[in-house]
């Protein structure tokens, strides 16, 4: 057999199976039991492709009815005390979602992927205990169907680094804790069979970790691996190198160390260390959070190198990372351009990458059987076709990026904000949202018969200028200022503009998950980056003429855009990065000229793009800021620019948001109360604020009087000639029965804070 390995596999299933049994349930449509029959179902299926491929090393409880770290605070009992009176799945949910009584609990980025994680809330109040079941459960469902696995868990260092303590304390002094619940949950798994491999994540350990949290490596490696005899210790760390982390990991009892060596590449300069332990070493070749086709050659050479310092017999070929941030399979795929398709691998095709790679390195070519050798063959092939492909370099493109000159806006925002102010004539705290209101089943079925040809343009123009009139007709009702239209044209703040950019590709069924049963569907950049034509100017200048109040431009920014796509590997990111501006800049101007007053150029991903290393940041942040800055460059004075954040922790990174020069920027705060804001205040932030009064991740409606004092609050912070009032986030997921009691609490709020400041 050969030594073949995946970090983790996607659960959402090949036809968003999981995504909507979800919904159906939250819609009160079906029963917990068929979330629970349809989950069962997509775990057999997903553990049978990986055997069929070939894969030897195969994962159980990477499943998850909504996030991994989540079931890691259930199987902790690490669990918030407005949650405590509640049980099963409606805690669960709870937890993730909300309810009519508490607030859901916070979400975040999963280091800088698109995947968000449910952020644990710890305290040294908590009494930890160990809940077992769902680990335990789904290795003997496994076992049942004849698949041995290896069990996931997320480790207890990173479990920590990732939580907040809603006490104001040090996460990491809760080690002693919660190290004991995991010694006792590796004595429960080392009842389940003889021998049992044990992935633990630690992705933590890529980052700059101060001396006291690498100071719990070795005495918590030391106890997990001497539970048991029966039980193989492997650490997985990826997106980054783990050097520091594996120096103190070799020396400890563990079986083995998994490494990405994609994005990692220093994890080359541990190999001696690695090799006098005498440790396996997973290495990580296939990318787990691209769509190209592995170079099998190159990995082959890789492998090569690894094995002059490690023992061939102690080497596994793995994916970089879990299989997660990736679609689930091209077979789906019958619109795409032929030859772009054969660049492409999803998650499954890359489980017979790994296998092939691991046949080839392990057995030579000559062991291949026929169909291996044809793939083998075809794999090369594709590699030196996408490398001399017309479809991929435009000399046109490249040469008027080079000589692009507008690098900025001319006149500064002090003098910009006197202009502004007076031509559009706002009131402080002016109301406003952050740009899309509900996709209703009746708009996603007119877009989808469209794109299938079931209706004509005209049919399906007729039908999103409707529904742009009644997003129009209740913002006016409701007494918002400043309008959007709603987008029911945009299927995802990216993919709209990636099918509308020269240089885009686009899948049927590439969808991938962003938390829960949120599913996103990035675009692919393969080739040199340019605008054809007017992307949104039709409809934002008819959501104008429909309105005596200003209506705002919605663009996604260029660094988000990247961010969100699976971006070409055969480029670096920031060239990548300035096309994608230069093409926005033109897009900006002519809404300008079309008489749009307000664009905003959203960047939403901005700091989720930032790398996990101190020595890269610099880098990242020149040429992210430098790009924002050429795609708002053609706005004259009068034109002003917005741009959202979401998820983000603003205080390393505020003087960065300041040079990005943005006139209004609007943040995700709702669910981190007023911390995130008071960093503006504190680096003296001249531009104008709309921090998000209320958490729109939640079906719960806020009511008048909690958002009145959430106003308040911001008041404390900043004064009100400088803030705005909106959503902490687009409206797009949410239904109308939340959004429209919500919003008109929400103008409500503000008149109410208006007129007690008069």
């Amino acid at each position: 057999m050969s030594k073949s390995y995946v970090i983790g596999f996607p659960r959402i299933g090949e036809q968003r199976e999981l995504k909507k049994v979800l919904e159906q349930y939250w819609s009160k449509n079906c029963s917990f039991k068929e979330v629970e029959n349809v989950s069962k179902q997509l775990r057999l299926k997903h553990w049978k492709y990986q055997k069929d491929a070939g894969i030897e090393y195969i994962s159980s409880n990477d499943f998850s009815y909504y996030d991994n770290v989540l079931d890691t605070c259930i199987m902790l009992n690490a669990i918030p005390k407005r949650f405590k009176n509640l049980e099963n799945e409606e805690l669960y949910f709870s937890m993730a979602r909300g309810n009519k009584n508490s607030v859901a609990m916070e979400m975040t980025k999963w280091f800088n992927t698109n995947y968000h994680y449910i952020v644990p809330e710890l305290s040294l109040e908590d009494e930890y205990k160990l809940n077992a079941t769902k680990i335990i459960n789904e290795f003997k469902e496994a076992k049942e169907n004849g698949i041995k696995t290896k069990i996931n868990l997320i480790g207890p260092i990173t479990f920590l680094g990732l939580s907040k303590r809603v006490d104001r304390g040090d996460t990491y002094e809760l080690h002693s804790k919660i190290l004991p619940i995991y010694e006792e949950l590796l004595k429960e798994i080392s009842k389940l069979d003889e021998e049992i491999i044990v992935q633990i994540d630690e992705p933590i350990f890529v980052k700059d970790n101060e001396q006291k949290v690498l100071s719990l490596i070795k005495p918590t490696y030391d106890k997990l691996a001497k539970v048991s005899s029966k039980l193989k210790i492997v650490v997985a760390t990826y997106f980054e190198h783990s050097i520091e982390a594996t120096k103190i990991l070799v020396n400890t009892p563990i079986f083995g160390l998994a490494l990405d060596f994609l994005y990692g590449k220093k994890n080359l300069e541990s190999l001696e260390a690695i090799a006098e332990s005498n440790k396996k070493l997973i290495v990580g070749l296939v990318d787990g959070r691209n769509i190209w086709k592995n170079d099998i050659e190159k990995s082959i050479n890789i492998l090569e190198e690894i094995s002059k310092k490690v023992e061939k017999e102690n080497i596994l070929v793995s994916s970089s990372c879990s299989l997660l941030h990736t679609p689930f399979t091209l077979r789906y795929e019958t619109k795409m351009d032929e030859q772009i398709k054969t660049w492409l691998s999803y998650a499954e095709e890359k489980l017979d990458e790994i296998h092939l790679i691991s046949k080839l390195f392990f057995h030579g070519k000559e062991n291949l059987n026929e169909i291996e050798n044809k793939d083998f063959e075809k794999n090369i092939q594709a590699n030196e076709n996408r490398k001399s492909s017309t479809l991929i370099h435009d000399e046109t493109v490249k040469q008027r990026v080079q000589d692009f000159k507008k690098l900025s806006r001319d006149e500064k925002f002090e003098d910009r904000i006197k202009i502004q102010r007076e031509l559009l004539k706002y009131e402080d705290l002016a109301t406003t949202t952050i740009g899309s209101f509900p996709q209703t089943p009746e708009v996603r079925k007119s877009r989808r018969d469209f794109k299938k040809g079931e209706i004509s343009y005209e049919t399906y123009e007729k039908d999103m200028k409707t529904y742009i009139d009644y997003c129009i007709a209740f913002q006016e009702e409701c007494g918002i200022e400043v309008l959007v239209h709603g987008e029911p044209e945009r299927n995802d703040m990216v993919e709209y503009f990636g099918e509308q950019l020269k240089g885009y590709g686009f899948s049927q069924n590439g969808w991938v998950q962003s938390y829960g049963s949120r599913c996103v569907k990035p675009p692919f950049i393969f080739g040199d980056i340019s605008r054809p034509k007017a992307m949104t100017v039709d409809w934002i200048t008819y959501a104008q003429s429909k309105t005596d109040k200003i209506m705002k431009g919605m663009l996604t920014g260029p660094v988000t855009i990247l961010n969100w796509s699976f971006v070409r590997d055969d480029k670096p990111r920031d060239e990548v990065s300035k096309q994608i501006a230069v093409a926005l800049s033109d897009e900006i101007d002519d809404l300008q000229n079309a008489g749009i007053k307000i664009i905003q150029v959203d960047e939403a991903a901005f700091k989720e793009g930032y790398p996990l290393r101190e020595e890269n940041i610099k880098t990242y942040e020149d040429w992210a800021v430098r790009d924002f800055k050429i795609a708002v460059s053609s706005a004259k004075p009068e034109t002003q620019i917005h741009t959202h954040m979401c998820y983000s922790e603003f205080n390393d990174i505020i003087k960065t948001i300041e040079a990005m020069d943005a006139d209004v920027i609007s943040i995700e705060t709702a669910r981190s109360g007023n911390e995130l804001l008071k960093i503006f205040k504190e680096v003296g932030y001249k531009q104008e604020v709309g921090p998000g009064i209320y958490d729109i991740h939640s079906p719960r409606i806020p009511s008048v009087e909690e958002l009145v004092t959430q106003i308040k609050l911001l008041l404390e912070v900043l004064p009100k000639e400088q803030l705005w009032i909106n959503p902490d986030c687009g409206l797009k997921t949410r239904k109308w029965e939340e959004v429209k009691p919500s919003l008109k609490n929400m103008v409500e709020a503000v008149n109410q804070v208006r007129e007690e400041l008069k």
